[in-house]
């Protein structure tokens, strides 16, 4: 009888466990809310390919002028990264993102109405820090609202509308005049606006504020209402307690002796990346394109083809074989594309015939290089440390 019994529980156990792990509308209604911040993300990364040949003719500018147009992008997400732990901590989830669409909003306007090139830059500079501090909370909220077994795959969504964003400014840049592309990149950041008056606060954070009865009820919304919660939210409030009683974490907390090795691979990881070259390609395609003599809309259309497949594989790709066989592909890749770049442009006073297509294949091989190990950061939240990852 008792056998019977321990049968039936655990039977009536991995019923209530496999339930919280099947996707609400609710939850999928909420993630694609969050995630519109993540194409706002790839919108503005890919904004100076496609407007560069329109801004320059349009408001005389030079080639420093523009490309300071272009680099100012990662100086504001390096503030909007510095200060979105603790916003998204002291503010909450929601209102961390309501926060940096403002800015984006704000920095889109400032572009579409510049008429000289300081607008430019402000304008550049207010989207960068919307992007910095969405780098940080979209991923981060998507991981607390998800139910464990389904955050890998939730999370991963997050960077493929960052590839989709910079997929599609691309495409529609390919045929609109600059400022209406500008107009156009605040439309996700209002749709992100209004969405957020209708989506749930995190439960994870509702807990760490000390609101648990809340946390609870949002949990219970997240999951559907015949799920049982009682073991996620028992997780959740001993997570919280524990976080609690530890020293608050900073970033200066990072520098001790015993973290030396494991920050000093990691951070560097993530810097060699960025020096690959990846932004600067991204940022300027269509001048290489137009440099190396190939057609500006078929390479960028190519790019738009390639580039949102390629996120998909990478993403499968970690399951399967996991963060440190990537990397190699990754940095393989991104030396092969850095140097058919450089050679295309070599070749051009010797065999001027072949720098269109090698320029086309070093762009494409580089950008889909990065995207393939663009799942690199972990997806379990760890709140504060997490922000000094963005920077």
């Amino acid at each position: 009888m008792k056998n019977k019994f321990k049968d039936f529980s655990r039977l009536l156990s991995s019923i209530r466990e496999e339930a919280s792990s099947v996707p609400t509308s609710i939850l999928i209604l909420t993630t694609l809310a969050a995630v519109s911040g993540s194409y706002v993300f790839g919108s503005a990364v890919g904004y100076s390919s496609p407007a560069q040949s329109g801004i320059t003719d349009d408001l005389n500018l030079g080639v420093a002028e523009y490309s300071l147009f272009g680099s100012i992008l990662t100086i504001g997400a390096m503030v909007g990264a510095i200060v979105s732990g603790s916003l998204a901590d002291y503010a909450g989830r929601r209102a961390a993102m309501g926060f940096s669409e403002l800015f984006c909003i704000l920095g889109w306007l400032a572009i579409a109405v510049s008429k000289v090139a300081w607008w430019l830059y402000v304008g550049r500079l207010l989207l960068g820090c919307g992007m910095g501090i969405l780098s940080y909370v979209v991923p981060i909220y998507i991981a607390e609202i998800t139910p464990k077994d389904l955050r890998g795959g939730f999370t991963a969504v997050h960077q493929l509308m960052i590839c989709f964003g910079v997929s599609l400014t691309y495409l529609i840049g390919a045929f609109l005049n600059w400022r209406l592309l500008a107009i156009i990149g605040t439309i996700p950041c209002l749709a992100q606006l209004l969405s957020l008056s209708f989506i749930p606060e995190s439960p994870r954070w509702l807990a760490k504020v000390g609101r648990l009865e809340r946390s609870e009820s949002t949990l219970q919304h997240l999951r559907g209402k015949n799920v049982d919660i009682s073991e996620e939210a028992t997780e959740i409030r001993e997570f919280t307690e524990a976080s609690q009683q530890q020293t608050e974490a900073n970033i200066f907390g990072l520098f001790q002796l015993q973290y030396l090795k494991s920050l000093t691979v990691g951070v560097g990881l993530i810097i060699l990346q960025q020096f690959g070259g990846v932004n600067a390609i991204a940022f300027y395609a269509s001048s290489i394109f137009v440099s190396a003599g190939f057609s500006r809309s078929i390479g960028t259309i190519a790019m738009v083809v390639v580039q949102i497949p390629m996120t998909a594989l990478g993403v499968i790709l970690m399951d399967k074989s996991g963060r440190r066989p990537l990397l190699l592909i990754s940095a393989s890749g991104t030396c092969l594309g850095c140097f058919l770049v450089s050679l295309s442009f070599y070749l051009q006073d010797l065999h001027k015939e072949f720098s269109p297509i090698l320029a086309l294949v070093g762009v494409l091989v580089l950008i889909l290089s990065d995207y393939i190990a663009s799942k690199l950061i972990p997806t379990k939240p760890n709140y504060k440390s997490r922000s000094a990852i963005f920077l």
